[in-house]
């Protein structure tokens, strides 16, 4: 959690900066470092400072976030100016600085991925960025499918090969890789193409500053996941307490993920509904409460394979842990419906125009939501899959278990023939 402001925070300027340093400063740029009484970055941007530019020098500390309002106010009534690498406001710290400073006054200069799309001919809105500065590299997996273009920001000379295994693990070896460092210096340099599943240890390592583009390419027998809703059941690892495919699908429908929104997830099983709300976009969040430590721990194992590693498992039963956990935007209940108490709290912890989902195939829970429709309103429903299968010579249904499922959201007047 951020900590408060002491008080008015002063004016700052950030500077974007480039590999090609201080020559390569536009006059407004040059002016603001030169004027700044206190000049506060990483020690690779202040190094990139001539002597002229005279303020006093502050490295950031590490952890960097919770030291900006401190920072800032132990400098107030001072010009401060803030170099920063490329563009502030993509990835940088012109998020934090805009946050916290009262003025912001912002200088960009091309970032390493315009850098990287001019060199590679690649246009901008075709390609997709992710980063792994300060973030596990799982996240990478999520923005796989074939065909796509992809430039990650690398939080080092390692990330190059973290990159390539990732892609072998994944399915993903023949993808195309191509490294680009100290882009727009005196000391760029494009590396060769090669393929990830050439890209094997020992590969020495390069240039630290670099970022990788990636042209992918899936392995014909890999397995092929879709970017909706519904993935195949083998993409998961499990016990077989697993929300199936098109019961998964019609959730998720029925939950309606939208970009910044919480999930929660409760009784996870193997943290599918979770995994994919979060697939939906990269701002989508979850909390997906499972009382089985060996459950627990295999959710954990499908976030990360499945690109969304920073999906929070709570191990524990709800609705004693609810307390503990951010407010949701959406509520899916899959396991553990008969405990006490537990959808009168989650519908309690809902706003309005919050949405809950909750599955079963059992009669006992299927009279508990059976009430809850009578109380909240909300869509009733049952869901029937049946698989075709083998039957002597020929083919037949095999019915899998019929899922029961209530849907509702919450809205500040009570509907129509609905018990409030």
């Amino acid at each position: 959690m951020t900590p408060a402001r002491p008080g008015p925070s002063p004016a700052v300027t950030v500077v974007g900066i480039g590999a090609d340093g201080w020559q390569g400063l536009p006059a407004p740029s040059r002016a603001a470092l030169r004027d700044a009484e206190v000049l506060i970055g990483g020690p690779r941007q202040l190094d990139l400072l001539p002597p002229e530019c005279a303020g006093e020098r502050i490295a950031w500390p590490s952890p960097l976030r919770p030291a900006v309002p401190g920072l800032l106010a132990a400098h107030a009534g001072r010009r401060i100016a803030v170099p920063a690498s490329g563009d502030p406001m993509f990835y940088g710290i012109g998020r934090a600085l805009a946050e916290e400073a009262d003025t912001l006054r912002v200088l960009p200069h091309p970032s390493s991925v315009s850098y990287a799309a001019a060199r590679l001919g690649w246009p901008l809105e075709d390609v997709e960025v992710v980063t792994v500065v300060g973030r596990p590299a799982a996240r990478l997996a999520a923005a796989l499918h074939d065909g796509r273009r992809l430039l990650v920001l690398s939080a080092g000379a390692d990330t190059p090969g973290q990159v390539a295994a990732l892609l072998r693990d994944r399915g993903f070896g023949p993808s195309r890789m191509r490294v680009l460092e100290q882009l727009g210096g005196d000391r760029e340099r494009t590396g060769a193409e090669t393929t990830a599943a050439e890209w094997s240890p020992p590969h020495p390592p390069g240039d630290p500053l670099n970022i990788v583009a990636v042209e992918c390419r899936r392995d014909p027998d890999a397995l092929r996941l879709g970017a909706v809703p519904g993935l195949p059941d083998e993409a998961y690892e499990h016990d077989g307490q697993l929300t199936k495919r098109h019961v998964r699908a019609a959730t998720l429908g029925a939950l309606a993920p939208a970009p910044g929104e919480v999930l929660w997830d409760i009784g996870g099983g193997s943290g599918s509904i979770a995994v994919e709300w979060m697939r939906v976009h990269p701002s989508c969040r979850a909390v997906t409460v499972e009382r089985d430590p060996v459950r627990a721990e295999r959710i954990t194992r499908n976030a990360d394979r499945l690109g969304v590693p920073g999906l929070h498992v709570v191990t524990g039963t709800a609705p004693a842990v609810l307390s503990e956990l951010p407010p949701p935007d959406a509520v899916f209940v899959g396991g553990g419906l008969t405990a006490p108490g537990l959808l009168d709290a989650c519908w309690e912890a809902l706003p309005v125009g919050g949405r809950l989902v909750a599955n079963t195939v059992t009669l006992e829970s299927e009279a508990l939501l059976a009430d809850a429709y009578r109380r909240h309103g909300g869509e009733l429903v049952r869901l029937a899959v049946a698989h075709a299968v083998p039957v002597g010579g020929f083919t037949g249904w095999r019915q899998a278990m019929p899922v029961t499922q209530w849907a509702v959201q919450k809205t500040p007047n009570p509907l129509p023939g609905a018990d409030r």
